[in-house]
């Protein structure tokens, strides 16, 4: 499979200091690029949802993967919608239309599985996208993230440019953010049968019913796999990024429990919302057109995630 050479590229990694972005580098140079030609932008020296930061960083690169997003579990979607739906909008579309103004071959863009309709036929398949609304726990992120397709799809269609966008089921795995305000559903939990365990609790509660299902995507997969689309994916339709394997947040909570050694009651706290009722992904695309199937089998990615924390824990 011949592809984009990365070798001579300069290549610009939008949040490529957070949990996905360190393994996207580490990746892109195993794969030929020169570690001296990638740039990580960091929010702190750039703020993406100005026009003028857009415009600065994009100037002589080849090559931008974007992965920056202001990002959350549940409880940040309900608690800060607006703020969710501006700064992701606000990043995506001015940096996609500074790229194109600078001249940039490709552009990646990495999206949601939040921008699936709440009721989708399972697995997810990349042309039911539009055939609903997202789940409204989290519909503003995903909404933003999603307008971001039709740009690139319309830049694609108007002026030939090259941008790709990819969905990652959720990500998991060692260095994740274990922040109980704005962690996802497996550092949350695994944090969480942590400290009820320091503390000797005999009870474990957990939001909602356990009934919903979720996929889970090793972190070390998902970068080969965003890798892998920018050498090798050069077309307009969105791609999933998973391993077509769905566990319920009861099963998830039990072998979590089963793996920390939690023999407490787990509580389920029925009037917290559950979030979309099923996730998986149909990823059958990914494999087609570049090659990309996930390797890590989700006990020992847990695993692994569950040591890295108890090291790092405080």
């Amino acid at each position: 499979m011949t592809g984009l050479d990365l070798k001579d590229k300069r290549i610009l990694v939008t949040g490529g200091a957070g949990f996905l972005g360190r393994q996207v580098v580490r990746e892109l140079c195993e794969a030929g690029a020169d570690e001296q030609k990638i740039t990580v932008v960091r929010s702190r020296e750039y703020d993406l949802r100005s026009m003028e930061a857009c415009q600065k960083v994009v100037q002589n690169q080849d090559v931008i993967v974007h992965l920056a997003a202001h990002v959350g579990g549940i409880g940040l979607n309900r608690e800060k919608p607006g703020e969710l739906f501006y700064d992701n909008l606000m990043m995506g579309v001015q940096l996609i239309h500074a790229a194109y103004q600078a001249g940039v071959e490709k552009f990646v863009c990495v999206g949601t599985i939040c921008a699936y309709p709440k009721f989708t036929p399972v697995p997810f398949k990349e042309d039911d996208l539009w055939n609903g609304y997202p789940e409204e726990t989290n519909a503003p992120y995903g909404v933003a993230k999603k307008a971001l397709l039709v740009q690139l799809q319309s830049y694609r269609q108007q002026y030939g440019f090259n941008g790709v966008y990819l969905l990652p089921v959720n990500l998991y795995g060692p260095d994740d953010n274990f922040d109980p305000r704005s962690s996802h559903v497996i550092p949350a939990l695994i944090r969480k049968v942590h400290e009820a365990q320091v503390r000797g609790d005999k009870q474990l509660p957990v939001w909602g019913d356990g009934s919903p299902s979720r996929e889970f995507l090793y972190v070390d997969d998902a970068a080969r796999g965003i890798v892998m689309a920018t050498q090798f994916y050069d077309e307009a339709d969105a791609v999933n990024l998973g391993t077509n394997y769905e566990i319920t947040i009861r099963d998830l909570v039990e072998l979590i429990c089963e793996l920390m050694g939690f023999e407490g009651e787990i509580v389920w706290e029925t009037d917290q919302p559950n979030g979309q009722p099923r996730r998986c992904l149909d990823t059958e695309r990914a494999k087609e057109k570049f090659g990309f199937t996930a390797q890590m089998e989700f006990k020992q990615g847990l695993k692994n995630t569950i040591d890295w924390y108890r090291q790092h824990a405080e």
